[in-house]
């Protein structure tokens, strides 16, 4: 492995390392006395400052240890957890993050803050705590197999443990740039430690390899932790050695007891494992008690995992996105020939499109990630906004365990980043108005997601004031936004926030009122071929609600007919199909209509009117509805002229290969070649509300064709 390549896997290694540091910090707010969070946090700034000095980087080091020293204390209960270390440790954890970054893409940080916040960590150990350099001068080490104690400091004699351990590290061991010596150094500070070398492996000098590993290592460790803490030193080198860990005869058994644990982390599942040495192999740290994790995996068995570039796993989405083209277009052709039914060839295009679906459905899992990384970025954004506006606030994550996949995630982050700083500074009132109000003086922002009807719901919500509708009201009209005689409905006021240029904030500051953020949150989930809605009470807070598809790659769709043109409308959002009896359909007005369902009047929007297109017939006589629901107009029946098929079909952008058009949200290839166009219901139906229906025909009024 080149030495780039395991800088490589350092900084992807952090990235875990990191995120377990950030959900460590949260648990050990909520259980300050849990000793298993306090060592898990520990472990995690430990590894990084042992891959950082690994490779140099004595300023990461140089804060890590003094953050790590704290918590050392922390750990000994010399320090007491209050609020106001933890919000030490938060903003430590932070500036770890922003060293990390700077040195793995090589661009300067600024050196006060850090300064100034490493003062505050070296004001609880009461003066300066030096960056820790490597030292090897309390280990000694006897080639000749004679005794050698390696130890500086001696064991409390109320109850230690004598392990005998054999270890002999494989080749892959050193290919994979993990030294013996650093783990014997970790060693040394759990105990007194005697460490023995076996030479009789070693060839003669000219058939000497020094690729192979022929040393094995015989050591005697003396120490009052348990089992567990022993196997943590090895963990990151398991199975890439024989090891073997007993307790010597006499010698009192360990209070606890398991296996070694597995050097793989499975992406599928929550826990992560614990490191404690130094060295460029990170591992990272759990912040729950590891006993049930431990036993799981026990019973499951150790799953590898494979890091795999993400480009390639793009390269087989796109790759299986033309095998279900390719399936559509056989089926097509099958149907245009007009064959005798014959039972075996449907039955193998039929084995065929469900190996196609089983294929693509495997692919996306690939791609597919928790959106936790995401969440924990958001509690910082947190942090930073209520110091910058003297505000208050935690942030409560819900559902963190959503899967969705990458390219969703990546793209989320500037608008979630967005909506989090408004929450505070815009929803959140100031302590002493909250505590007026009978509220806890500390807002709380809530971040959940979940999968629903196929589809990905993201809120964000506080509980603060709500929004002060009054007030958008006259600021638009200010602005010249809305007319001044414009009546509009609570969710009409709601919606223009997102309006570009428009801001409620009195004065600018480094949050708000530059009148950038909410249309730019609208345009990016819009981009995402989602659409963003807003739920406000008076005096109790907002929530802004996200609906995202669970792909950008392959959805199931209808396909349809609007007037002559062929296109599909996702299938998660039909509730039903409805081929309407005429006397259901009633006239509102000079020229709305309704349709009686079950007893409810439910509003009709015709599709082609909606896009400016020239409508086939008598509007109330033909054509069949699809009840719909959206989160802004809520259910809708949406006329189009005729539904041809259900398939799944492969999703391409518009605006990166032609431009934007209202209403549409994307294109698609169809079996006989040619494209259709993906329809977005809730954009059809605010235009079918709106006075322009021709938006859409000045864009394109021709069939595009796919060449």
């Amino acid at each position: 492995m080149s030495g780039n390549s395991i800088r490589d896997t350092f900084f992807e290694e952090c990235e875990e390392l990191l995120e377990a540091l950030v959900e460590g910090l949260a648990s050990m707010e909520e259980s300050p006395d849990d000793m298993e969070i306090i060592n898990a946090v520990f472990r995690a700034v430990h590894s990084i400052k042992g891959g950082a000095g690994a490779f140099g980087l004595d300023r990461l080091v140089g804060f890590a240890h003094a953050f790590e020293t704290v918590l050392d204390k922390v750990r000994d209960k010399e320090l007491s957890i209050d609020e106001k270390l933890m919000s030490v440790a938060h903003r430590s954890g932070d500036q770890l993050s922003d060293l990390v970054a700077s040195a793995r893409d090589e661009i300067p940080l600024d050196e006060a803050a850090e300064g100034e916040l490493k003062k505050e960590l070296e004001s609880y150990l009461g003066g300066s705590a030096e960056a820790e350099e490597f030292s090897f001068d309390a280990l000694t080490l006897d080639f000749g197999g004679g005794d050698t104690n390696v130890a500086a400091e001696e064991v409390d004699a109320t109850g230690p443990r004598v392990f005998s351990i054999r270890f002999k590290p494989m080749k892959t061991l050193y290919e994979n740039g993990h030294e013996p010596l650093l783990i014997f150094d970790a060693l040394a500070e759990l105990g007194a430690l005697n460490v023995t070398a076996d030479l009789a492996g070693l060839p003669e000098f000219d058939a000497f390899d020094p690729n192979d590993a022929v040393i094995s290592w015989t050591l005697k460790l003396t120490t009052g932790e348990s089992e567990t803490t022993l196997h943590e030193v090895f963990e990151f080198v398991e199975g890439l050695c024989d090891l073997d860990v007993s307790v010597e005869e006499g010698a009192a058994p360990p209070v606890i007891s398991a296996p070694s644990p597995t050097t793989s982390v499975e992406p599928d599942h929550d826990d992560v494992h614990d490191n404690d040495h130094d060295g460029p192999q990170i591992a990272a740290a759990s912040a729950r008690t590891p006993s049930a994790s431990a036993a799981s995996k026990e019973a499951r068995g150790p799953k590898p995992t494979l890091r795999v570039d993400l480009d390639r796993v793009d390269r087989l989405i796109n790759t299986v996105g033309e095998l279900i083209i390719n399936q559509a277009m056989i089926s097509q052709r099958i149907e245009e020939l007009d064959l005798p039914t014959v039972a075996h060839l449907t039955n193998e295009l039929e084995a065929y499109k469900l190996l196609a679906r089983d294929i693509q459905e495997g692919v996306m899992a690939i791609r597919a990630q928790p959106v936790k990384p995401l969440f924990q970025r958001m509690s910082r954004i947190v942090r930073e906004a209520s110091d910058a506006t003297g505000k208050k606030s935690k942030l409560v994550t819900v559902g963190d365990s959503t899967e969705v996949d990458k390219t969703v995630i990546e793209r989320l982050a500037d608008p979630l980043t967005h909506m989090i700083r408004n929450a505070v500074d815009h929803g959140l009132e100031k302590p002493d108005v909250r505590e007026e109000a009978g509220k806890d003086a500390i807002g709380t922002i809530r971040l959940s997601a979940a999968h629903r009807s196929g589809s990905v719901f993201i809120e964000i919500s506080d509980d603060g004031a709500g929004l002060n509708r009054e007030r958008i009201l006259a600021k638009a009209i200010e602005k010249e936004l809305v007319a001044p005689e414009a009546e509009l409905s609570d969710p009409e006021i709601d919606n223009l926030l997102f309006l570009p240029g428009f801001s409620t904030a009195g004065q600018v500051s480094s949050l708000s009122g530059r009148g950038v953020g909410m249309d730019v949150v609208k345009n990016a989930v819009q981009a995402l071929g989602g659409r963003v809605s807003i739920a406000s009470t008076q005096g109790k807070g907002t929530t802004f609600t996200i609906v995202l598809p669970l792909t950008l790659a392959v959805m199931d769709g209808f396909v349809i007919s609007v007037s002559d043109q062929t296109m599909v409308i996702p299938i998660s959002s039909i509730l039903e199909t409805i081929r309407p009896n005429p006397r259901d359909i009633h006239t509102v007005g000079t020229d709305s209509e309704v349709v009686s369902v079950r007893g409810s009047y439910v509003p009709i929007v015709d599709v082609a009117e909606s896009l400016g297109l020239e409508h086939a017939g008598a509007r109330s006589n033909t054509g069949i509805l699809l009840l719909v629901t959206t989160e802004m107009q809520g259910l809708t029946a949406l006329r189009v002229t005729a539904i041809h098929d259900q398939r799944q079909v492969v999703i391409k952008s518009l605006e990166s290969n032609y431009a934007a058009i209202p209403g549409v949200s994307a294109a698609t290839i169809l079996g006989d070649g040619k494209i259709a166009l993906i329809l977005d219901p809730e954009e059809i139906i605010r235009l079918g509300h709106s006075s322009g229906p021709d938006l859409f025909a000045q864009h394109t009024r021709m069939e595009l064709r796919h060449v």
